[in-house]
């Protein structure tokens, strides 16, 4: 005898507290660049971590390290200091149940990253939650960097990439994260100035 869709998902959440399905979303990213490119992607730049950023953490290491690497496949050599352009580094780690309330993006168009929910339970007169345990908690990260000229006094380029992803996600650690961020950021480097753009 075929069992009912309600059946099976309250057996399933009864006997093995169902999982909640893991979330990743697409990249967020936003872009500026300057009038006078020219010098992009080329000679010597130092990576530095922004004002307010703690250089000496484990998290800004993992997302720096990231960034050389992007770097380097752009046609930069890096170098410890005193390069011909210099990348400001930020980064930001939001853990939590609920959607983070994000200040407006200062870099070109702008955007707010997607919400992610379950529609299991919906019209079923039963309490999924309770049985399967806690959902998944939200982590939303951003990063952004900024590239000068020797004079640091402006931007040649400037961008910012954001991202959502559950903790039981393939990207929860920031390892895997931190590579996929930096991916998508410099994707078709420098990109258009001002554009907002979706990289799965």
């Amino acid at each position: 005898m075929m069992k009912s869709p309600l059946f099976l998902l309250a057996a399933c959440a009864l006997a093995t507290g169902c999982a909640a399905p893991a979330y990743v979303s697409p990249v967020q990213v936003t872009r500026f660049v300057s009038e006078t490119p020219a010098f992009l992607g080329q000679g010597t730049v130092e990576v530095v971590a922004a004002p307010g950023s703690d250089a000496a953490s484990l998290e800004y290491e993992i997302y720096a390290n990231a960034i050389r690497l992007e770097l380097e496949e752009l046609g930069y050599r890096i170098v410890p200091d005193d390069g011909n352009q210099t990348a400001m580094v930020s980064v930001e780690v939001f853990v939590g149940a609920e959607e983070r309330r994000r200040s407006p993006v200062t870099v070109g168009a702008g955007g707010s990253t997607g919400t992610y929910g379950s529609g299991l339970g919906a019209g079923i007169g039963i309490n999924l939650g309770s049985l399967s345990g806690p959902p998944p908690e939200r982590i939303e990260r951003e990063i952004f960097v900024a590239l000068q000229g020797n004079e640091m006094t402006t931007n040649l380029w400037e961008g910012r990439a954001t991202m959502v992803a559950t903790s039981n996600s393939d990207f929860a650690e920031d390892a895997a994260a931190a590579a996929r961020m930096a991916d998508a950021l410099f994707a078709g480097f420098p990109g258009n100035s001002g554009e907002t753009i979706e990289v799965e």
